[in-house]
């Protein structure tokens, strides 16, 4: 990993206004020989099949203050909330592609009333910084797993270009950045985009007006555009 993204990395986030909600489930289980942390949520009132949002935090925050950002939405559109508890461990990158499929295979089975099922054609993720830079694993290395995916301040980094053509889909991407971002290049981004639209995927791009790095302070506004975005994508 670079010096760029592990910089990013390695950011604490300044604390948020997000509390933590007791009414995620929380649990702990092993996947690809690594144990994780995670809190899903299901709307007590929703019907399947449901979409799923793999939801991929930033370094030195908490999975269920990025669930609770999306904890209205959800609730309103039904999608099944899944957010893993992501160390800033640069080992932990690896193991994205089987680590996240395990994660929803676990909720569905556990989580899940026995009357609603999980939509296989719609399982989605979205990452934020360090989130960020491990939902290109996700999208690049599981694109025939996730319909689509958004990536929230963060870019590929020049040496771990190559991802892009491990993809076996071109899956769809939507990137956005704010533009006094103080962590993340801007230009790096911009890049990532320009690479990805010559490899064939089809990515939709964003520059958020006078935003800097902190999802929170504009999450509604970067969550409707998020959702926006993915809930039109299914796979094949």
């Amino acid at each position: 990993m670079s010096n760029f993204s592990l910089t990013v990395l390695l950011l604490i986030l300044a604390a948020t206004s997000w509390a933590a909600d007791n009414t995620f489930s929380r649990r702990v289980i092993r996947c690809d020989e690594r144990s994780m942390e995670y809190v899903a949520y299901i709307a007590p009132d929703a019907k399947g099949p449901l979409p799923v949002l793999v939801l991929l935090h930033g370094a030195g925050d908490q999975a269920e203050n990025f669930a609770a950002a999306w904890k209205s939405k959800a609730k309103k559109n039904h999608i099944t909330l899944i957010a893993p508890q992501l160390p800033r461990d640069a080992t932990l990158e690896p193991h994205i592609p089987k680590i996240l499929p395990c994660l929803v295979d676990d909720a569905r089975k556990n989580f899940t009333p026995a009357n609603i099922a999980l939509d296989p054609h719609r399982i989605y993720v979205f990452g934020y910084s360090m989130g960020g830079y491990l939902a290109y694993d996700a999208a690049l290395l599981d694109s025939d797993y996730f319909a689509g995916a958004a990536i929230h301040a963060m870019g590929i980094a020049d040496e771990y270009m190559s991802i892009v053509d491990q993809a076996k889909r071109k899956i769809p991407i939507l990137i956005s950045i704010g533009d006094h971002d103080q962590f993340v290049p801007l230009d790096q981004v911009r890049k990532t985009r320009d690479v990805l639209r010559k490899k064939g995927f089809s990515v939709d791009y964003k520059e958020i007006f006078n935003h800097t790095h902190n999802y929170y302070e504009m999450a509604d506004t970067i969550n409707d555009d998020v959702w926006r975005f993915l809930e039109r994508q299914r796979l094949p």
